[in-house]
């Protein structure tokens, strides 16, 4: 089964290891990066795969969203790839 997730996360002081961090979100699937650390993933990982699978990289203090979005649709600001972004998004 696909999850469509968005994948958020705060990296607090000590340690902000935000290449690892991006690196194991960026490997769950297709992605876009809508904000510095803000992830939207279509992936086979489910939501709670998904956080055990970036929070084993993180340290203890910092923080992780992992949410199940399964519908959605996003509209234009700042110029993303829009229609590649929703084609993604609705894949089987």
């Amino acid at each position: 089964m696909a999850y469509n997730l968005f994948v958020a996360y705060d990296l607090m002081s000590p340690g902000q290891s935000y290449d690892l961090v991006r690196d194991r979100i960026k490997s769950l699937g297709k992605y876009h990066q809508f904000q510095y650390s803000l992830f939207y993933v279509h992936t086979q990982y489910s939501p709670t795969e998904a956080f055990n699978f970036v929070s084993a990289v993180m340290d203890a203090n910092d923080k992780l969203a992992v949410i199940d979005a399964s519908q959605g649709m996003v509209s234009t600001w700042d110029r993303p790839p829009i229609d590649e972004i929703n084609s993604i998004w609705h894949m089987p």
